[in-house]
């Protein structure tokens, strides 16, 4: 018995799926800080020490935490994902399209990779649905304390999950088996979804649409100027609002993606027969 081929989505999460960064909704607002404050410290820190965007707000996470005596383990920044707010229809998204995947013949994955805090996405409604999560995380010592960072994701280091996805090699650290060459791969490139919402996604979105997958940019309701210019540059394949309800636009390009792939998958089926004797 063949075994049913698999569709991947790779999902962004700040803007994407939550409403904005996931830091927003509990980890600032328990520093005493508004957003600007934190995001514009953070600039700040980068533009005066030249340390990269991502790890400058990963050390500034542990120095104000610091500051206001605060113990940042693990445990502490998944309450910080407690109450996140995501776009309308996130919640349901995932089984929805799971069962609809199902029917239709194919397993659907879903995967996050993103440059936020992978503690944070722990603790928040979602993050069950998720085969694997990548995401910035801190290594801890003996005692809990955030001691360094374990792992950080950029907007262009995002391209390597990709691959990694494809060929089932989901250790981040294992960088002999994302580069062997594989004849077979787990999902084919042709069976994979990204999901983002801006700029920082674009890496991402290229390398998908280019190796024959869909790459789709999302956008809050009534802005999508925010991505016109990444659908008019030719580097995304779909714009939709960041709607996941039922019936939603978003929801109508999944399914019709799937359709495609049960279509594909059935054509190679039949390339691959041999011919019947008289």
């Amino acid at each position: 018995m063949n075994k049913k081929p698999i569709v991947a989505i790779l999902y962004d999460f700040d803007s994407t799926l939550s409403k904005s960064d996931m830091q927003n909704f509990g980890f600032i607002p328990a520093l005493g800080m508004t957003p600007a404050e934190f995001w514009g410290a953070t600039t700040k820190f980068s533009e005066d020490t030249g340390c990269e965007r991502t790890l400058s707000y990963l050390y500034m996470m542990v120095k104000l935490t610091k500051q206001k005596g605060i113990k940042m383990d693990k445990q502490w920044l998944a309450k910080m994902g407690q109450n996140i707010e995501f776009f309308p229809g996130v919640l349901t998204w995932f089984k929805r399209i799971n069962d609809y995947g199902r029917e239709a013949g194919v397993r659907v994955e879903h995967y996050l990779v993103s440059s936020g805090n992978k503690e944070i996405v722990e603790g928040s409604a979602i993050a069950k649905e998720f085969k694997v999560l990548y995401a910035c995380e801190f290594l801890y010592d003996e005692q809990g304390n955030p001691t360094w960072p374990k792992l950080a994701i950029n907007y262009t280091q995002k391209t390597q999950y990709f691959f990694r996805i494809s060929k089932g090699v989901y250790d981040a650290t294992d960088d002999i088996g994302v580069n062997e060459k594989k004849p077979e791969r787990r999902i084919p490139y042709s069976n994979m979804i990204y999901i983002g919402d801006g700029m920082t996604d674009i890496p991402a979105m290229i390398i998908v649409k280019n190796n024959g997958g869909k790459s789709i940019a999302v956008y809050p309701e009534g802005k999508e100027d925010k991505v016109n210019g990444l659908y008019e540059d030719g580097r995304v394949n779909y714009v939709c609002p960041a709607n996941y309800s039922a019936n939603s636009e978003i929801e109508k390009v999944l399914k019709l993606i799937i359709q495609g792939v049960v279509i594909n998958e059935s054509l190679k089926t039949r390339e691959n027969k041999k011919p019947i004797q008289d």
